[in-house]
């Protein structure tokens, strides 16, 4: 019997941690943040699907200032023409933490006339971020996922996007971003998504586990944790800290639908009131056709074409649903699907139901 009941017990924790998350999935450090990072470039080596070098375009330039500095010059009135280079812009994510050396990927983009980077070597680079400071240097063989083909008759296939490339490890970190992780003697998470009640419960878990006082919501998006004083310790009280298990709380009833693609999508929060639903199609066709009046022979009639016009009207025969009160998403979705809706008509009974008040749910549409 006391092995039944420890059994219970266990079986009740397991369920009870069921939907739990860790801190680090629900949460972020304010400050310990990734860094964007943008550059201007050129690709060598392509097989002659680079731009259409131009005297005075951007590539020109970038062929003649490079040339320059690496002293060759190229007097103004010779015009460079070459199919194997193409400007691009590069772009790139700067870790939190990094430092100098270490290495991170970067992704190059074409922005001139070139019709494919497969092949080409990006030339040293820098790249800076939103203050204008050069944090990382770029260079490396690019790996091109697409791939284009043409022939001479004007006929054409290409696969993917040829025009973009990535390289891996291709950028070398030259400067490290300040990070305010050592500084003061508490931190801030901020909640992925915001809510009061999941604040609160990560406050207390954080309470729970590490002692009381130790941490308090600031408002639904933002938990204040206090944290030891020596820095040698915060990187192993984070450790401890972020794999600590909440309970989020559940998300309010929302149906999000894109009137682009007709995608619906209804959480299981949403319920509806007492309702009763007909939903039908109606189909007109119009049908035009011209008819030929010839006169008789030897008449002074005269030939006179006129219009008929066939006018069809349809109605598909739909049945009528019933809502019982708070109706849950699968019997939502299986009353709809019984009588044959799909997601445009779904859309249109979704928001009548919202407009009769009936259902509790909020629409976003995007």
């Amino acid at each position: 019997m006391r092995y039944f009941k420890i059994v219970l017990v266990l079986l009740a924790m397991s369920i009870t941690n069921a939907n739990a998350e860790r801190i680090k999935d629900l949460a972020s450090i304010t400050g310990v943040r990734s860094n964007q990072l943008v550059g201007y470039g050129v690709v060598v080596g392509l097989n002659g699907t680079g731009d259409k070098v131009k005297s005075g375009d951007f590539t020109s330039q970038s062929l003649r200032s490079m040339l320059s500095q690496m002293g060759v010059k190229i007097p103004s009135n010779v015009q460079i023409k070459s199919k194997n280079v193409a400007a691009v812009i590069i772009h790139a994510s700067l870790p939190a933490f990094a430092t100098p050396g270490q290495m991170i990927d970067v992704t190059v983009n074409a922005i001139g006339e070139a019709k494919s980077l497969r092949g080409g070597s990006l030339l040293m680079s820098p790249l800076k971020g939103a203050d204008g400071k050069v944090y990382a240097i770029a260079q490396g063989n690019l790996v091109v996922g697409g791939l284009s083909a043409s022939g001479n008759d004007g006929s054409k296939i290409s696969v993917n996007i040829p025009t973009v490339g990535n390289i891996p490890n291709g950028a070398s970190v030259e400067r490290s971003v300040y990070s305010p992780f050592n500084d003061g003697n508490s931190l801030t998470l901020n909640l992925h998504t915001f809510d009061f009640t999941t604040a609160n419960r990560l406050a207390m878990s954080i309470n729970q586990a590490i002692g009381p006082q130790t941490s308090h919501s600031i408002n639904g998006g933002s938990v204040k944790v206090n944290m030891p004083r020596d820095p040698a310790q915060r990187v192993a009280f984070m450790s401890l800290l972020e794999n600590l298990e909440v309970q989020p709380a559940q998300s309010a009833a929302r149906i999000i639908i894109n009137s682009r693609t007709g995608t619906v999508v209804i959480n299981n929060q949403v319920k509806v009131r007492p309702a009763a639903v007909s939903h039908g199609n109606l189909t007109v066709t119009i049908n035009e056709s011209l008819n030929v009046s010839q006169p008789g022979g030897f008449s002074d009639g005269q030939t006179v074409v006129t219009p008929q016009t066939d006018i069809t009207v349809t109605e598909e025969d739909k049945r009528m649903f019933v809502f019982d009160p708070g109706v849950s998403l699968d019997e939502i979705v299986r009353a709809v699907n019984q009588v044959g809706a799909g997601p445009s008509d779904l859309v249109a009974i979704l928001e009548a139901l919202k407009g009769a008040g009936a259902l509790t749910a909020e629409l976003i549409v995007i």
